[in-house]
């Protein structure tokens, strides 16, 4: 039986990465030893996720730290209306769930595995007993809290004050790799719409109109050259 590029993926993943490599690149732990981090393993429960399978559901108790260790995982909220809103993309070594360390809580938003997913799953009760034995993952958790309010602040601003197209500009720059003056985008036209707070339709009518421009050279659906970094940040 053939399998699919995700099956493919996941395996060779999976030959790649032990277990203990979920702990080892996560910076809440990375700056610990290794007989430290394999103290942790001990508690880490390994799950596998199929592409579309939900993790956790707005509503439900909060009680997991979740470590992306193989695949990517999207973070979002719906409104009322149903209508889908992205807040992150996790890839390997992201973590999240962290508030159910502090306090007994819900989820207020929905994590969906994007790809064929492996994710290290760390219990409430087992990750405040490693807060009271390594103060410094408490120092770690809060520097996190603080990088990720700087991304929503900065997001909340940009949806108030730039034009799609400049957003959609912004966001090529800070995602491009310097060493190549290249862009992977990191989600499709449906999820990036979402992050972005407009339409697929809008997406790709705006790549075109950069390209046009010779801001851009679109390589493939998800791969792009950077051309004129300067413009695209002056928009």
């Amino acid at each position: 039986m053939m399998r699919s590029k995700d099956e493919t993926n996941f395996k060779e993943a999976c030959k790649n990465n032990s277990d203990h490599y979920c702990v080892s690149v996560v910076p809440i732990f990375n700056h610990l030893d290794k007989p430290q981090m394999d103290e942790i393993m001990q508690s880490v429960h390994a799950v596998t996720f199929k592409r579309g399978e939900i993790i956790y559901r707005a509503g439900d108790k909060a009680e997991w730290l979740y470590i992306t260790h193989i695949g990517k995982i999207k973070i979002y909220r719906l409104s009322d209306e149903g209508k889908e809103q992205l807040v992150r993309i996790l890839n390997p070594g992201d973590f999240t769930g962290e508030l159910a360390i502090f306090k007994d809580t819900v989820h207020e938003a929905y994590a969906e595995a994007m790809s064929l997913a492996k994710v290290c799953m760390i219990s409430r009760t087992a990750m405040q007993n490693l807060l009271l034995k390594y103060p410094s993952i408490s120092l770690k958790i809060l520097e996190e809290f603080a990088n990720r309010l700087e991304q929503s602040e900065m997001q909340t601003t940009r949806f108030a004050t730039k034009s799609v197209d400049t957003r959609l500009g912004l966001f090529l720059v800070e995602n491009m790799d310097e060493r190549n003056q290249q862009v992977v985008l990191p989600m499709n036209y449906k999820d990036l719409a979402s992050y972005l707070g407009t339409t697929p339709e809008t997406i790709s009518r705006v790549l075109k109109e950069l390209e046009r421009k010779g801001y851009i050279k679109k390589k493939s659906q998800k791969r792009i050259d950077i051309l004129d970094a300067d413009a695209l940040l002056l928009m």
